[in-house]
C-alpha cells in the first residue's frame, strides 16, 4: 500500500519510536496523493464489501434451498444461463468501445501512454459500460431457449405458415433471438459511434482549452468561446472507423428489415391477426425492394456519399409506406371479403391452433327437450353432486364455525371429487392455515411466537357440496383440530401444514421450543417437527449467512436454535413454485388433496404461453396483463404440505416450449406416467386455460369467413347476479359431477355455458373432461338457434319476478341482515338444463352466510324450498297444472271427493298452502316484533 521508501523509513524508525506512535508517523510521513489512494482504495473496498456479504449470503441460502428441494443442478444451470450470455456480451461490447475510443485517441493526435493515470481508468469505466449495456440488452432467457431448441425434433405434420413456411418454433424461439443480437449490434454500433466522437471531440478541446489558457496567461486577454458547433468533429466522417460503422448500420437495417418481413405476420387489422392480401402481395415485395437499396448504398457509404445513401433509403421507404395504402384504399376495400376470405381462414386456423380449440376437442349438437321433470335413477349422479353452496358463502361459513382461535384463516376453498363408499362424490375442501397477522398484540409483537412458535397450519375441512344442516350450515365430513373423520375413505396421518397458501418467511424448526400444534380446550397441543423440510442452520456460520441475508441479527443470538434446526423459506406454494420454474406461469389457486395414506399435498397448474404465434389472436389469459396467443397447461406440480417436497410433472409433451425447458433442465421436469395414482386421480382441468379458452371459442367457433368478418355469430359467456350489488356478472366455470350426453359414466367435469351477443337465452357450452386418460378432452355443444332454452339472467328474472321469492328477499334485506345470492349453476341433463341458485342470509355484524332458499329451476318450472329434499321431491314428480287466481284459502265448499286417489293430491296441495301461509304470517310477525323492540 505505501511506496517502498516510505516502507523502508518506517522500518528504520521501528526500533527508536513507542509502538502507539509507529502508525502516526507512517500516516504522517506519506505523501497527500498517497493518503487519498489510501482513503479511496480504502472507500472502495468498504463498498465492495457492503455488495459481497449480503450477496455471497444470499447465494448460499440460496444453494442450500436448491438442496433442499434436490435440484442443484438445475440451480447450477440456471447460474450459467444467466451469466453466460450477459458475460459473452460484456466481453464484445468492451472490445468494440475499446477499439472506438483508441480510434478516437488517434484521431485527435493522442496516445494513451501520454496520459497514465487516465489509461488506468479508462478500461474500468469501458468495461462498466460494456456490462450495463450487455445487462440491459440481452434476456438471457430468449438466449437460453434458442440454444435449448436446437436439438428440438418437429412431427413431419407440424404446423407452419402459408406465407414463408417456417415452423411456429422459428418464431417461438428463433426469431427473439436473432431480433435480440440483432438489437445488440445495432444499438452498440451506435454506442461505439458516440465513444469515437466524445473521445476525439472531447480531447481537441481539453487541448484547445489548454492552449487558450496558457495564451491568455502568458501572451494575451483572449478567453475561450464555447458554442454549439464545437461539438462538432471535422473530418470524422472520412475516417475509416465512421465509415465501417456506417457499413455496419446499413447491414443491421438491411437485416432489420428482413426479420420485419415475419413480423407481417402479427399485423393487428380489423378483423383478423396477421399478414393480410396488401402486407403479402405489396407490403412484403416492396420490403425486399427496400432491403435490397440498403444494400445497394453500402458502398456509397464506404465512400462517404451518405446524402445518396440518405437518399435512396429514404426514397425507398418512402414508396413501402405509401404503395399499400394506395392499393388498400382502391383495390381491397371494395372487395375485402372475397379478397381476404384465405387470410382471413389463416386466422381462425391459427387461433384455433393456439388455444387447443381443435386438439382432443369435439363439437356436438344438444337438442333442448321440454321437460320438466328429471329421472331420478337416470340423473342419479348429477342429483348426488348438486352443489348447494357458493364458494365464497362457503368459505365465510367455515372461516366462522371452523376456524377455533382467531388466528386461522381458511385462504381459498377447492372443489374435488372422491370415491367415498364407492361413488363419486364432489366435496369442498379448505386448508386450516395460521395467519400471524391476528395473533394478539403482544404475541405479533415477539420475535419469537411467529418463527419458532406459530409455525403451521392443522388439518382441513371437507363438506359434502349438496348437504346442509337444519341450520343451513354445511355438513362436515372432517372437522376440528385434531382431525374428526365422519366419512369413510378419508385419513390424515400428516395434518400439519407448514407449506400452504398463507404462509410467512423464515420459520425455524426441530428447535429448543416446541412448535404450537392445535388448541385443545383451555390449553394448547405443542410438537416438534419430525420431516425433511428446511434446510440445516445449526452451524455457527449458517446462523451468521441467515442473519445477514434475512437482515435479522437475532438469529445468530437466539439459544433457540439447535445443531438439528432447520430454516423454512419459500413456504407458499405459488412463490415455492416460481422459486423453481419462474418460466412458467403458474396458476394462482394450488388446491388441496388428500391422499390414500393421509397426507395433505398441493397441486397446481404451469402453463407455458408466448405471444410469438403467427396469425393468432391475443386474448386475455388470468395472471398475464398483456395476454396470450399461444397457452398450453404443459405442467402439473406437487408441493407436500409437510415436507415441502416439489415435484414438477409433464403433461403435454408435445409443446414446443416444455420440450425446451425439459432439455435445459433435464433433472427438473418428470413425466406423467411417474404421479402416484393417489394423485393422478385429482389432476383437474384448471379453470384459467379453462377461461382462456371460452373467450376464443366465444369467437372463433365461427368457422366460415365471411360468418366471422361480419362478426355474425359472437356470443358472451352467460351472466348471473351474485352477492348484494345484483349487477350481472360472467358465470364462473364450475367443475360438477354429471354424465354427459350420449356417455354412461358420470365423470368430474368443468362447464360453462354461453348466450347470444346482446342476449341472455343459451346457445351453447362448453365441458372439460378430468378423469383419467380423459383428462384434457374438450366437447362444445351447440344448441339449435331455432329453439329457445332459458339461460342464466333469464332464470335470474324470473326469480326477481315470483312475489313468494321477492317478497322474501325485501324482507330478509331488513333489520339487521342482507341477503347473499350464489353464482348459478347450470347443470347439463339430457336434453336440458337444471338451473341452481342458492339463496343465503348473512347478518350485517358478522360474516357467516346461511343457506336460507334453494331454486331450481328446469324448463318453465321454479322451484323454491327450504331444502334441497323438498326441491328433489318436486323436481323429480310431474309438474303440477297452474294455480287458479283465486284466494289462498277457500270459504266455499268443494264437490266430495270421489275416491282416495282423488284424496291425497288435493290434501297435499291445500297442506303446502296452508304451510306456506302460516311461514308468511310468521315472518311478518317477526317483522312486527322487531319494530315494537325498537319503539
Amino acid at each position: 500500500m505505501y511506496y517502498s521508501r516510505n516502507a523502508r523509513r518506517c522500518r528504520s524508525k521501528e526500533q527508536r519510536l513507542p509502538s502507539g506512535t509507529q502508525l502516526r508517523y507512517c500516516l504522517t510521513a506519506m505523501q497527500p496523493s498517497q493518503l487519498r489512494k489510501l482513503v479511496v482504495g480504502g472507500g472502495l473496498l468498504a463498498l465492495l464489501l457492503l455488495w459481497a456479504i449480503p450477496t455471497t449470503a444470499n447465494l448460499i441460502i440460496d444453494y442450500n434451498w436448491w438442496k433442499e428441494v434436490a435440484q442443484v443442478d438445475t440451480w447450477m444451470k440456471m447460474l450459467w444461463y444467466a451469466i453466460g450470455p450477459v458475460a459473452a456480451g460484456t466481453v464484445v461490447a468492451f472490445i468494440a468501445l475499446w477499439l472506438a475510443h483508441d480510434c478516437g485517441l488517434r484521431f485527435a493526435g493522442l496516445r494513451q501512454h501520454d496520459f497514465p493515470m487516465y489509461a488506468r481508468f479508462v478500461p474500468v469505466g469501458l468495461a462498466l459500460v460494456g456490462f450495463l449495456f450487455a445487462q440491459i440488452s440481452i434476456d438471457y432467457w430468449t438466449v437460453m431457449r434458442f440454444f435449448g431448441s436446437r436439438r428440438l425434433v418437429l412431427p413431419g405434420d407440424a404446423w407452419k405458415d402459408q406465407v414463408f413456411s417456417r415452423p411456429l418454433s422459428f418464431y417461438l424461439f428463433g426469431l427473439p433471438f436473432y431480433s435480440q443480437v440483432l438489437g445488440f449490434v445495432f444499438v452498440l454500433a451506435i454506442l461505439c459511434a458516440l465513444v469515437f466522437w466524445a473521445t476525439a471531440r472531447g480531447w481537441q478541446l481539453a487541448e484547445r482549452f489548454r492552449f487558450e489558457r496558457d495564451r491568455v496567461l502568458v501572451r494575451s486577454p483572449g478567453s475561450f468561446d464555447f458554442e454549439p458547433r464545437s461539438l462538432m468533429l471535422p473530418g470524422a466522417s472520412r475516417t475509416g472507423f465512421l465509415r465501417t460503422i456506417a457499413v455496419i448500420l446499413l447491414l443491421g437495417l438491411a437485416v432489420w428489415f428482413f426479420l420485419g418481413n415475419y413480423e407481417l405476420l402479427f399485423n393487428s387489422h380489423a378483423f383478423m391477426t396477421g399478414a393480410d392480401f396488401v402486407d403479402e402481395k405489396v407490403t412484403l415485395p416492396l420490403r425486399w425492394l427496400l432491403i435490397v437499396a440498403t444494400l445497394a448504398a453500402i458502398p456509397w457509404a464506404w465512400m462517404g456519399k451518405y446524402k445518396n445513401v440518405i437518399f435512396l433509403v429514404v426514397s425507398a421507404f418512402a414508396l413501402q409506406l405509401i404503395v399499400p395504402g394506395i392499393v388498400r384504399a382502391v383495390y381491397v376495400r371494395p372487395n375485402e371479403i372475397s379478397i381476404e376470405r384465405p387470410y382471413i381462414e389463416r386466422h381462425i386456423e391459427a387461433t384455433t391452433l393456439a388455444f387447443s380449440l381443435n386438439r382432443n376437442a369435439t363439437e356436438r349438437p344438444f337438442t333442448p327437450s321440454a321437460r320438466e321433470t328429471v329421472d331420478p335413477a337416470e340423473e342419479n349422479a348429477l342429483l348426488d353432486n348438486v352443489r348447494l353452496w357458493d364458494l365464497r358463502a362457503y368459505n365465510a361459513t367455515i372461516a366462522q364455525i371452523q376456524a377455533l382461535r382467531p388466528y386461522y384463516t381458511f385462504p381459498h376453498t377447492d372443489v374435488d371429487r372422491y370415491l367415498i363408499n364407492g361413488r363419486i362424490k364432489q366435496v369442498l375442501a379448505s386448508a386450516r392455515e395460521i395467519d400471524v397477522s391476528q395473533l394478539s398484540a403482544e404475541a405479533s409483537q415477539s420475535w419469537i411466537n411467529p418463527r419458532f412458535i406459530y409455525t403451521h397450519g392443522f388439518g382441513a375441512v371437507v363438506s359434502e357440496v349438496n348437504r346442509i344442516t337444519p341450520d343451513g350450515l354445511p355438513v362436515l365430513l372432517i372437522e376440528n383440530a385434531p382431525p374428526e373423520i365422519k366419512s369413510p375413505g378419508f385419513q390424515l396421518t400428516r395434518p400439519e401444514i407448514y407449506y400452504g397458501e398463507k404462509t410467512q418467511d423464515p420459520v425455524f424448526v426441530h428447535t429448543a421450543r416446541e412448535e404450537f400444534d392445535y388448541p385443545s380446550g383451555d390449553q394448547n397441543r405443542y410438537s416438534t417437527y419430525q420431516g425433511t423440510g428446511g434446510f440445516p442452520v445449526g452451524s455457527f456460520m449458517l446462523k451468521a449467512v441467515a442473519a445477514i441475508a434475512e437482515g435479522e441479527p437475532n438469529i445468530l443470538f437466539t439459544g433457540y436454535l439447535t445443531a438439528q434446526s432447520r430454516m423454512m423459506i419459500h413456504r407458499r406454494v405459488h412463490d415455492r413454485l416460481e422459486h423453481v420454474a419462474d418460466f412458467l406461469l403458474w396458476d394462482q389457486d394450488p388446491y388441496l388433496v388428500i391422499t390414500d395414506d393421509g397426507k395433505l399435498v398441493w397441486m397446481a397448474d404451469g402453463y407455458t404461453t408466448s405471444l410469438s404465434h403467427p396469425y393468432s389472436a391475443t386474448l386475455p389469459v388470468p395472471g398475464l396483463e398483456e395476454g396470450a396467443n399461444y397457452i398450453r397447461n404443459a405442467v402439473k406440480a406437487t408441493v407436500d404440505a409437510y415436507t415441502g417436497k416439489v415435484a414438477l410433472y409433464v403433461f403435454d409433451p408435445s409443446d414446443p416450449i416444455i420440450q425446451v425447458y425439459e432439455q435445459l433442465f433435464p433433472k427438473l421436469f418428470l413425466p406423467a406416467s411417474e404421479m402416484p395414482a393417489d394423485l393422478r386421480r385429482h389432476a383437474r382441468y384448471p379453470t384459467a386455460l379453462f377461461r382462456a379458452q371460452a373467450e376464443a371459442y366465444r369467437t372463433f367457433h365461427m368457422r366460415d369467413a365471411q360468418v366471422f368478418y361480419n362478426k355474425e355469430d359472437i356470443w358472451e359467456i352467460a351472466r348471473n347476479l351474485f352477492g348484494q350489488s345484483g349487477q350481472p356478472e360472467p358465470v364462473q366455470p364450475t367443475y360438477i359431477v354429471a354424465t354427459l350426453p350420449g356417455e354412461k359414466t358420470p365423470e368430474f367435469l368443468l362447464i360453462l355455458p354461453f348466450t347470444p351477443r346482446g342476449k341472455d337465452n343459451l346457445i351453447g357450452w362448453m365441458a372439460a373432461r378430468c378423469d383419467g386418460d380423459r383428462l384434457g378432452e374438450l366437447i362444445f355443444y351447440q344448441l339449435s338457434k331455432q329453439q329457445l332454452m332459458y339461460g342464466p339472467m333469464q332464470i335470474e328474472s324470473r326469480i326477481d319476478q315470483d312475489q313468494n321469492i321477492s317478497k322474501d328477499l325485501t324482507l330478509w334485506n331488513q333489520q339487521g341482515s342482507h341477503v347473499l345470492r350464489g353464482s348459478m349453476i347450470a347443470l347439463p341433463l339430457r336434453g336440458g338444463f337444471l338451473y341452481v341458485e342458492s339463496i343465503y342470509i348473512q347478518a350485517t355484524e358478522a360474516r357467516m352466510p346461511q343457506l336460507k332458499k334453494l331454486v331450481l329451476a328446469i324448463g318453465d318450472r321454479l322451484i323454491y324450498r327450504d331444502t334441497f329434499e323438498e326441491a328433489f321431491a318436486e323436481l323429480t314428480s310431474p309438474s303440477a297444472p297452474a294455480k287458479p287466481a283465486v284466494a289462498a284459502v277457500s270459504t266455499t265448499s268443494s264437490p266430495a271427493p270421489t275416491g282416495a286417489a282423488q284424496e291425497l293430491p288435493a290434501l297435499a296441495g291445500q297442506i303446502h298452502r296452508l304451510r306456506e301461509q302460516a311461514e308468511e304470517l310468521a315472518r311478518e310477525l317477526q317483522v312486527l316484533e322487531k319494530q315494537a323492540a325498537k319503539k
